[in-house]
């Protein structure tokens, strides 16, 4: 591999097109302003790098970056690119990563809004984020012990799984398919609304009307907080520890808890079994 260390680029597509190199120690930054330093690039490996100027990693194959870090001028820095590893990163810029296959992070940070959108086979452990609209359109996720605050995340995704995991967000999972989510504590409004196959295992749910409009939903000893108005118009079956404030008209389905604070019964359509101890 080429070796460049300690360097400083600031010009257009200053390593463009690049084979089998390593980059240690470089900064992209300065006043010519430059974009697209290592863009249609492949093999490449970077350790320890500072990045400040825009769309470093577009079109790349093979990229693995360690220990680096990526201001919140760098924008869009990952995009249509596959077999990528990050590590020890952390990822600033808006509109981070996109439209890319075969992605694996951990420990690293992330704060960027519009994070991962159409993004295909993405696994992330012992991470956090900050973001808007955080994955969506993405398939197959792999989560593992990932801290996630903002709004709207994981919306639209497909064939998913998420263990240990705290997730802090509002309209969470709004048309997800096909995801199992275990022993993980979300909190926010509007969970899951309009949702198909998703399963919920051991988990703690916070939040105002969670789980509307469901479809082959599936709780297993969950244990539901300050939840009001929940399952409406939603396939349910439900096994809860705990307190419910209240469900509203679920479709059909059963739904055991251990206590319901209040049951609503004004649409005609609404045939689930609500038990109760």
């Amino acid at each position: 591999m080429t070796l460049y260390s300690g360097k400083t680029y600031d010009e257009e597509r200053a390593l463009y097109g690049s084979d089998g190199v390593q980059v240690e120690n470089c900064r992209f930054d300065g006043p010519a302003d430059g974009e697209s330093a290592l863009k249609e690039s492949k093999n490449v490996e970077v350790k320890s790098s500072y990045f400040n100027l825009r769309y470093p990693f577009w079109h790349d194959t093979h990229l693995h970056i360690t220990n680096s870090e990526m201001t919140d001028k760098c924008r869009a820095a990952i995009w249509y690119s596959r077999d990528i590893r990050i590590e020890n990163t952390r990822m600033n810029g808006i509109k981070g990563l996109r439209e890319c296959f075969d992605v694996d992070i951990t420990g690293s940070s992330i704060i960027s809004p519009e994070f991962g959108w159409s993004v295909h086979n993405i696994s992330m452990q012992d991470s956090s984020a900050e973001s808007e609209y955080f994955m969506m359109r993405s398939t197959g996720l792999k989560f593992r012990n990932v801290r996630m605050k903002g709004k709207y995340s994981f919306q639209y995704i497909e064939d998913s799984t998420f263990e240990d995991c705290r997730f802090d967000t509002k309209d969470a999972f709004w048309h997800a398919k096909n995801v199992t989510i275990k022993n993980c504590t979300v909190k926010g409004e509007y969970l899951a609304w309009y949702s198909e196959n998703v399963t919920f295992e051991d988990c703690i749910i916070m939040g105002t009307q969670p789980l509307c409009y469901c479809k082959n939903l599936k709780l297993i000893n969950c244990k539901m907080v300050d939840t009001d108005l929940s399952f409406e118009k939603s396939e349910v079956d439900a096994t809860l520890i705990g307190y419910v404030v209240s469900v509203k008209n679920p479709k059909f389905g059963t739904i055991k808890a251990q206590q319901v604070g209040e049951i609503i019964r004004d649409d005609p359509e609404s045939t689930c079994n609500i038990i109760t101890d």
